[in-house]
């Protein structure tokens, strides 16, 4: 495709396999497992949701899931800067997400959130609470549990899912893309209030980048064996058409 920046690193030694099941009897030959990652502002999500929707596949975005539990302790009064209060009320609160591409939803408790978990006040804890272990165990079985269930296969998007959620995923595809796009395609999510200046939006996203980089539990990174997407100059579409192509060259070769 032209202008993408695609990377293809050779596949590392097989790895241990972690143990949840991926492989299941009623999978359809051409199910697969896609693993989508990088930091906020690359497109995931938007990328993700299309892929899924024009092949056929279920839809997690798992940063919605992260979100969620956020939004539930900051409702519930829990200190986000104690991480033992946070890692006391992980297993607490109900999250149901929805997988159908074309209406993702995200439930806690019956509510639903899909709304209130992208205010900024979520936004600006989510690294927080997403850094405890407990917090990361929960919803990674969560993730796991949802993608051994999609029969036809399944685009998971996070920032962890090639590297710790799902290893032995079929396809794992990194997106990346300069500070600069970033922060232009984030504000241009924000409305209202919600709305920052371009500089505080970079300085935003460099920020929570750090935090979830170095984080000790599943920090944000690219997994070896991951192709890697600079979206920094393509639209929505090339970037749509580069990981469709890629999964039908997957798909192909099953």
């Amino acid at each position: 495709m032209r202008g993408a920046v695609v990377s293809r690193a050779s596949p590392p030694p097989r790895t241990r396999k972690v143990s949840f099941a991926v492989e299941t009897a009623a999978r359809t030959a051409q199910a697969v497992i896609v693993a989508i990652d990088g930091p906020s502002g690359t497109g995931k999500s938007s990328t993700s949701k299309a892929v899924a929707a024009q092949l056929g596949l279920s839809y997690l975005d798992t940063g919605a899931q992260y979100r969620a539990i956020t939004w539930w302790m900051v409702n519930n009064g829990i200190d986000i800067t104690d991480p033992g209060a946070i890692a006391a009320a992980a297993g607490k609160p109900e999250i149901i997400s929805g997988t159908d591409p074309s209406a993702p939803t995200i439930i806690v408790d019956g509510t639903d959130v899909a709304g209130p978990i992208r205010t900024q006040e979520v936004t600006s804890k989510v690294s927080a609470v997403s850094a405890v272990p407990e917090v990361r165990a929960r919803i990674t079985e969560l993730q796991r549990s949802i993608a051994a269930a999609a029969e036809n296969g399944i685009v998971v998007e996070g920032r962890d899912i090639g590297t710790t959620v799902l290893p032995d995923a079929d396809l794992k595809v990194f997106l990346t893309a300069s500070p600069e796009a970033r922060a232009a395609r984030r504000n241009g999510e924000l409305k209202g209030k919600e709305a920052a200046d371009l500089a505080a939006t970079k300085a935003a996203l460099i920020k929570r980048d750090a935090a979830d980089s170095s984080r000790k539990t599943s920090p944000l990174a690219k997994a070896d064996d991951a192709i890697e997407v600079d979206t920094s100059d393509l639209t929505l579409q090339q970037v749509i058409e580069c990981v469709v192509t890629l999964i039908e060259e997957k798909r192909a070769g099953k």
